[in-house]
């Protein structure tokens, strides 16, 4: 998983938050939603070349549950701020 500047640029809009610090605060402060994790969840995941849409990450199983995907998306956002993935 990463996210691609362009995938960036497509949850921005989705999530309609006002820019990168406003979409890292969001998840930072554990102001998302359970729509919002799906949603960066799916962007990482097309952002490393997998084509599936929000529909299919929403039915996988995530070890850890809810948690497990939250960890997941906070991993995702953490390597695409710092510049590794």
């Amino acid at each position: 998983m990463r996210l691609t500047l362009g995938e960036l640029a497509a949850l921005e809009a989705r999530l309609e938050v006002g820019g990168l610090v406003a979409l890292a605060e969001r998840f930072e402060t554990g102001a998302f939603r359970a729509n919002d994790l799906i949603a960066l969840l799916t962007a990482g995941l097309r952002g490393g070349g997998d084509d599936l849409d929000e529909a299919e990450v929403a039915a996988m199983d995530f070890d850890g549950g809810a948690i497990g995907a939250a960890e997941a998306a906070s991993r995702l956002l953490a390597a695409s701020f710092r510049g590794t993935t």
